[in-house]
Formats: structure tokens, C-alpha cells, sequence
């Protein structure tokens, strides 16, 4: 049975009614897959076969969940079950679905957690928005550097039931001081006798509970680690960023610079249990704004109105370069937006990186304008051709250069380089590629 197919089983059996059927249904599918349905549904349908999970499914469900509907999901559940699932929950998961609830809600969360547990939960909440400290699990398996690895080993075994995670373990010194990682599996290789000092890797990267978490995400990425040290300002160990919150940072980072780099705002949550009004919300506010800026390509227009009627052919020509110029611009735009989020160019190499992205244009504009100089030839005649090709020519060096430097520009200011959006890019060279054509227009024809 496709996915489809087993998307509608499942709200065929709501709809009926048919318990029996929605237990069943549940039996046979991974927390992953239950999830993912449960999300394409209206929080009132989505409740229904939440609430018949067994106990030990239902927090496995419930953390694979976007915060959105888990908000949906708690609003829908009686005390008892509200309080006893946030509870099992792991403290980042909680810390992180408790900071983005509305204030009803999380005041609701932590005054039913155990003291414990809202300690840990309050002390991650203490982090900036954004900041790995937020994403980090509290919950590992510590071993100071002067023990034996085979005292190591019965640490990790009688303290692992509480751990988020054991695959890498991190060393302290004297006043938790961080003083690098072991990898289980080296752990297990090594002699018991042998000192654990002799067998940690003290050049693991490390990153500040208060660094934001995408970049430390991509450190992990880079540097191939299962889980990345987190420390406080004094060095001493605090938590681990584990994979599995690292893939869900740079996945919600990627999704949020897509829909920027195509002029909407980030809608969280399922795309198809958002509505319509929420959808059309997102993308009104930069639709507004690129109409407002394509009215310079209006007034360029209207500033040579006179150069229009004494050579009204090169009229013709306008979408052509216009189109090509935002389609040039918009791909240097990208690609650097792009480069800048996995870290391959930093601020400092927008001189460098103007230079390399002016001469693709070059390349780009020569090519095009042999066709564009054919084109214009059959159509209108060699001189107003000549103008189309060195045209072409300029706005496509124009739009490259000046596309990849407003990423960089803006991340100089402090600005999500994303923001400047592919359409954003498009509208304005749009309006500069105009001044461009007529003013070589204005050269070459003597008008």
C-alpha cells in the first residue's frame, strides 16, 4: 500500500470512528510514519489516534512531532497525560517546544514537571534564542580524566540508562573543565588498565552554549561528529549537540532561506495542514514590497520614453534583457547565499567573490548575446542587434557582480543574507540593466 493510500486508510478510520481499525492501523506503522500523518491533519482529527498510542509509542510519536503540532497535540490532552509526556520528554525536546508555546501553555508545562526536570528545562530555557544552549542535551555520561578506562566502562553502564546518548562521552578535569571526548567504540578497544587521559581526543571541536545553534550544526557536519561538546563561558563542560538535532537545524535553516530566497516568509509546521490565509500571510509582505521596487523599472521606462518613440524597436528588446538580467542575478544571488550558509565564503572574500561572479557574467553575456545579436539582426536590423549584444554583454556582468555581493553586504550588516531574496535581486537589476541598455543605446545609435 502507498503512502497515500495508507494516509487515507487512517482518516477513513477517524471518520468512522473505527477504534479497532485505528489501533491496528497504528500497530503497523513506525513512530516516523504515524507522525508525518498526524501532521497532514487538523489538530482536532489528529487527537483521536494520539490519544489510543500505548504509552511508550505515544512519547516517540510526540518528539518526532514539529513544535507546532505538538503545541496542537497538548492543547488536546487532559492533565495526567499533559503532564506525564512532557515529563518523559528529553530536556532540549522539552526546552525547545516550552520556548516557542504560547505563554498559557508553557506556564501550564513547567508548573506540572518535577522539580528535577524543571530545573534542567529552565536552566536550557536561561540560553538565547537560537543559541545551541537551547538545542543541547544536559543528560550525558561524564568521565573525569584520572579514571582507568575499565572504571570508565562501569560509569557509563551504571549511568547510561539516564543518558541521551553514549556514543560520545565526554572527559572533564578537576570543576567539570572540559577536557576533550571518547568514543564508546574506542573505549571498548582499549585495556582496561589504561589511563583515560591516554586515550581521549583533546582536539574535538567545542563550541559556546551561547553561539547560535545552525552554525554549530555545520560544524558537525564539517567535522563528521556524532555529537559536538558544548561549554560555558568558562570552559566547563554543559551539554552535547547530538546529530539528530543538528540534521533538524540545518533542514528548518535550509527551508527558511528557501522561502526567503523566493520572497515568502518561513511557514512552520506541514505544508498541508497550513491554510490558506496563513499561506497567502507569508508571501504578501514581500510581494507588496517587490511591486513597490519594480516601479523603478516604471519610471526608467518613463525617463526615456523619448529615446522609446525615435527608435521604437528597442521596445522589443526589454523583456529579453530584463528577464535575462533578474535570471543571472538570481542565480549568483543563490549560489551565494548558499556558499555562505555550508561556510565556504565568508565576508571578507566578497572582493574575490565580485571578481570571480563578474567574469561568469562575462562568459554568460558573450554566449548569449551571439544569439541575441542573430536574433536581432533577422528582426530589426544589425545597429539596434549591436546595441542588444553589448547589452546583454554589460547587464549580465552588471547582475552577477552585483548579485553576489548583496548576500555578503548583507551579512556584513548584521542582515540574514537570505533576505535578499533571488525576486528582490531580479527587481533591481531589472531597473539598472534598463539604464544600462538605453544609455549604450544612446551611444551607439546617437539618439
Amino acid at each position: 500500500m502507498s503512502e497515500e493510500d495508507n494516509g487515507e486508510e487512517l482518516i477513513r478510520l477517524i471518520e468512522e470512528n473505527d477504534l479497532t481499525g485505528i489501533r491496528l492501523w497504528l500497530a503497523g506503522h513506525a513512530p516516523y510514519e504515524i507522525a508525518d500523518e498526524l501532521e497532514r491533519m487538523d489538530s482536532h482529527r489528529a487527537i483521536v489516534p494520539f490519544r489510543l498510542l500505548d504509552k511508550d509509542r505515544e512519547l516517540e510519536v510526540f518528539e518526532e512531532l514539529d513544535p507546532v503540532h505538538q503545541q496542537e497535540i497538548l492543547v488536546g490532552l487532559r492533565d495526567a497525560a499533559f503532564h506525564d509526556l512532557l515529563e518523559e520528554m528529553d530536556p532540549d525536546d522539552r526546552a525547545r517546544l516550552i520556548g516557542e508555546a504560547p505563554a498559557k501553555i508553557a506556564t501550564r508545562a513547567l508548573a506540572g514537571l518535577s522539580p528535577a526536570e524543571r530545573k534542567m528545562t529552565a536552566a536550557l530555557l536561561g540560553y538565547p534564542e537560537g543559541s545551541v544552549g537551547r538545542y543541547m542535551t544536559p543528560e550525558t555520561v561524564i568521565l573525569h580524566r584520572d579514571l582507568t578506562v575499565g572504571r570508565a566502562l562501569e560509569v557509563v553502564r551504571a549511568k547510561s540508562a539516564d543518558a541521551e546518548t553514549v556514543y560520545t562521552l565526554p572527559v572533564v578535569a578537576d570543576g567539570r573543565r572540559f577536557d576533550g571526548t571518547v568514543q564508546l567504540a574506542d573505549l571498548v578497544r582499549a585495556d582496561d588498565e589504561a589511563e583515560l587521559k591516554d586515550v581521549v581526543d583533546v582536539l574535538v571541536p567545542r563550541v559556546r552554549a551561547t553561539e547560535p545553534a545552525e552554525d554549530a550544526a555545520r560544524l558537525m557536519q564539517e567535522a563528521n561528529l556524532v555529537a559536538l561538546p558544548v561549554v560555558d563561558s568558562e570552559d566547563r563542560f554543559v551539554g552535547l549537540l547530538t546529530f539528530d538535532d543538528a540534521l533538524e537545524l540545518i533542514e528548518a535553516a535550509d527551508s527558511e532561506d528557501i522561502a526567503r530566497q523566493s520572497g515568502a516568509s518561513p511557514v512552520a509546521g506541514h505544508y498541508v495542514a497550513a491554510g490558506v490565509v496563513r499561506l497567502a500571510r507569508a508571501r504578501a509582505t514581500w510581494l507588496l514590497l517587490l511591486i513597490v521596487a519594480a516601479t523603478l523599472t516604471v519610471n526608467v521606462m518613463q525617463a526615456y520614453e523619448a529615446t522609446l518613440e525615435e527608435v521604437t524597436a528597442l521596445a522589443l528588446f526589454v523583456p529579453m534583457l530584463t528577464g535575462t538580467g533578474g535570471n543571472v542575478g538570481s542565480q549568483s544571488a543563490t549560489a551565494i547565499v548558499r556558499a555562505l550558509a555550508v561556510g565556504e565564503v565568508r565576508v571578507r572574500d566578497l572582493p574575490r567573490v565580485a571578481w570571480k561572479e563578474a567574469r561568469v557574467g562575462l562568459l554568460l553575456g558573450l554566449m548569449l548575446a551571439c544569439v541575441a545579436l542573430v536574433i536581432g539582426s533577422a528582426l530589426v536590423g544589425p545597429m539596434v542587434a549591436g546595441v542588444v549584444g553589448l547589452s546583454v554583454i554589460s547587464i549580465c556582468v552588471w547582475a552577477a557582480a552585483i548579485g553576489s555581493c548583496m548576500p555578503l553586504l548583507a551579512r556584513r550588516v548584521g542582515v540574514d543574507p537570505a533576505v535578499v531574496s533571488a525576486p528582490l535581486v531580479a527587481t533591481l537589476v531589472d531597473a539598472t540593466g534598463l539604464l544600462i541598455y538605453f544609455n549604450i543605446a544612446r551611444l551607439v545609435l546617437h539618439i
